[in-house]
């Protein structure tokens, strides 16, 4: 996303206005004088045409069909990692939760909690990545909050979002519909945002830098929901916890069986390298721009065939077919046809990743 010509050009277009503060204070979460110059100079500046400059602590969402609200926080550790930051994370990551459910995302809400010292000009910086990844995704800015707290007390900058979309259909994607023979799909390599973290916090070097899958799946939603529509019987964004918590928990839900094919799953080849030089199985970790789909058997090869042919898609794959051999578990069959069963991620395997 940094690297995208169009962005270059956008932050080129948007430099940082000349202030007479250089760190975020305890007075701009005051609520007075400081608090109005760090909305009016930097946060609407900054968003632009992204935002809907409804001044009020409250907004009126225009919406044609029936809203879809999900709400997450961002606590990413570092907050620039390669591929994205927390600023463009916030904002896909909550866009994705509404594709999910098969909504179209609108709006989003967005609440800031700065450290006291955090730098203006880092802020700048993140509140354009924001601004970017709105305007790639069609969506707007309809309110928001911003807290300041001691230093010492946060970690630079959180953010809570609330994302409003509108539902497209009426298929639920709960997995209630999944049966014997349904395949496993997913939308492309897994791990890839869980380590790019990993190799910044560990310093790990690579031929090639690992970087964040960091993006909105939404348009990659409409499509399969355009062409394929029932015949898809559930979604979900493996983030944290990665593929095997989510098959785990539909597996649980639904008491039906899971099986999955080891070779089948796409990896790069240095997010592989970088898991076993780590001990980290590559099925727990961190996601944040692919998402897994149950879809009916005589629809899986047109399924992924249609993911493969979008742009910035790449390696979706047939990873596993729903069975009732072992009701309630995820099973891992490798090439030589032993098999292991993939229980829920126990503890914290990777933390502060989204």
């Amino acid at each position: 996303m940094s690297d995208h010509p169009e962005f270059i050009s956008m932050k080129l277009q948007c430099p940082l206005p000349k202030l007479n503060y250089e760190f975020i204070t305890l007075g701009h979460g005051s609520g007075g004088v400081l608090t109005h110059r760090l909305l009016e100079d930097i946060i609407f500046n900054a968003l632009g045409d992204r935002l809907i400059k409804q001044v009020h602590d409250a907004a009126i969402a225009d919406l044609n069909g029936t809203p879809v609200i999900s709400t997450d926080s961002f606590v990413v550790s570092p907050l620039h990692f390669p591929g994205g930051n927390i600023g463009d994370l916030c904002v896909n990551g909550t866009i994705n939760d509404l594709a999910m459910a098969g909504a179209r995302p609108r709006y989003l809400s967005l609440a800031f909690i700065l450290e006291e010292g955090f730098l203006i000009s880092a802020f700048w910086d993140i509140l354009l990545s924001i601004r970017w990844a709105c305007q790639l995704n069609n969506v707007m800015v309809i309110t928001g909050d911003t807290k300041v707290v001691d230093k010492g007390s946060g970690d630079q900058l959180f953010i809570n979002t609330t994302g409003i979309g509108e539902l497209v259909t009426e298929i639920k994607f709960d997995g209630s519909t999944c049966k014997s023979g349904d395949v496993v799909i997913v939308s492309g390599p897994i791990a890839s945002h869980g380590m790019a973290i990993m190799s910044v916090r560990e310093h790990l070097e690579f031929e090639t830098t690992i970087q964040s899958d960091t993006k909105a799946v939404y348009p990659e939603i409409e499509l399969l929901l355009n062409n394929f529509g029932d015949r898809i019987k559930f979604l979900r964004d493996p983030t944290r916890g990665g593929i095997g918590t989510v098959l785990n928990e539909v597996a649980r839900a639904r008491n039906m069986g899971i099986e999955l094919e080891q070779e089948k799953l796409p990896i790069l080849p240095e997010v592989d390298a970088a898991c076993e030089l780590l001990g980290l199985d590559p099925i727990y970790v961190a996601n944040e721009g692919i998402f897994l789909a149950v879809v009916e058997s005589s629809a899986a090869e047109d399924v992924v065939e249609k993911l493969n042919s979008i742009n910035g898609t790449q390696q979706a794959a047939i990873i596993g077919i729903i069975n009732e051999d072992h009701p309630g578990k995820v099973v891992l069959r490798n090439s030589f046809g032993g098999r292991r069963v993939v229980n829920m991620l126990t503890g914290q395997q990777l933390p502060r990743i989204c």
